[in-house]
């Protein structure tokens, strides 16, 4: 079941990027949440006690991941406006706004894995950061998967 789920996952990732920008930010929004929920539920595996005690920081986390993941969203239209006429200055620019959005998802997770270990144990908020973290790869593969490298304008 759980390779079910995660082969579900990952076929609506290579479907969602063929599509337009809007439509891809839209599935995002609510296909993935949906089954990167079931993922979870399916893989951690949860006590009632530890359900109760991880959804409420996990919809925390989620929040503050969709906000960080807006600055990637803007910067992967950005890439895609400037795409047939990128300068070195814009180039520059965008490649170090990708790394800030890196360096802050980073922060973000290693904030929420104490929040996670507070409540849960250490060992339960390692496994479910593993899981996550195999999650946010998936996504960033896909995403770099269809993403073109940067081309020098009139480059083909």
């Amino acid at each position: 079941m759980k390779k079910l789920l995660l082969f579900a996952f990952l076929f609506s990732l290579v479907n969602v990027f063929a599509q337009d920008a809007d439509s891809y930010i839209e599935i995002l929004k609510s296909e993935i949440k949906t089954d990167k929920k079931a993922i979870i539920t399916e893989t951690m595996q949860f006590t009632e006690q530890q359900s109760a005690a991880f959804w409420p920081v996990y919809n925390e986390f989620e929040h503050e991941l969709e906000k960080l993941s807006s600055k990637r969203i803007a910067n992967i239209k950005d890439f895609a406006a400037n795409y047939d006429s990128l300068t070195d200055k814009k180039a520059d620019e965008l490649i170090k706004t990708s790394f800030s959005f890196q360096n802050d998802r980073l922060s973000l997770n290693e904030k929420y894995y104490k929040k996670f270990a507070e409540v849960l144990t250490p060992i339960v908020a390692a496994k479910y950061m593993q899981l996550e973290n195999q999650i946010q790869l998936i996504l960033d593969l896909s995403i770099a998967a269809n993403l073109p490298l940067a081309k020098k304008p009139g480059n083909e």
